[in-house]
């Protein structure tokens, strides 16, 4: 991770900062954004970038995810990336529901820090590619992306839950993490 990445991660922060503080659509409910002094993260680490084995399923899963108000929502398991993570293999599934760009993938997560250092219902990231990933493609996740969803900061807010499969057995300190 060069010098550079690291200074755009924390000027794309500042801006989510400025977003939460400021914005009429901000998740900060309004009585709450005068005391609101910017989301809390890990340093940005490089160990946190992996690289991904794609399996790409053509005839994608359904998966039906509880949500934090106790609703469902479909998606459709469309990937799967194998990667390694402090020495460790593990895979995530990545969705999209029906009719979203075939390019843009939704990835929850859960890992060691859920509950205790970061968001307890997960954390979400998001991949965008200008095409559909293939079988055997290489994909970068960044961990450092990381984010916890809307419904960490308002009940207003209703947020899908990571599946069981997307649950990892070690502990990513990368991306947004509670105070």
């Amino acid at each position: 991770m060069t010098d550079d990445y690291a200074e755009r991660l924390r000027r794309n922060r500042a801006e989510k900062d400025d977003f939460f503080a400021d914005h009429p659509q901000s998740p900060v409910p309004p009585e709450e954004r005068g005391s609101f002094d910017g989301l809390a993260y890990f340093e940005p680490d490089p160990s946190y970038r992996v690289e991904a084995t794609v399996t790409r399923h053509d005839d994608p899963d359904p998966v039906e995810m509880e949500t934090t108000d106790g609703r469902v929502v479909r998606y459709l398991h469309v990937v799967t990336f194998a990667f390694e993570v402090d020495g460790e293999a593990a895979e995530l599934q990545g969705y999209r529901q029906a009719g979203d760009d075939p390019g843009q993938l939704f990835v929850p997560f859960r890992d060691k820090t859920t509950g205790q250092q970061t968001y307890e219902a997960g954390r979400y990231m998001e991949l965008e590619s200008d095409a559909e990933l293939t079988d055997g493609d290489t994909a970068t996740l960044d961990f450092n992306l990381a984010y916890a969803p809307f419904c960490a900061y308002s009940e207003t807010f209703s947020c899908p839950l990571p599946p069981e499969a997307n649950w990892l057995d070690v502990a990513v300190e990368a991306g947004e993490r509670t105070a």
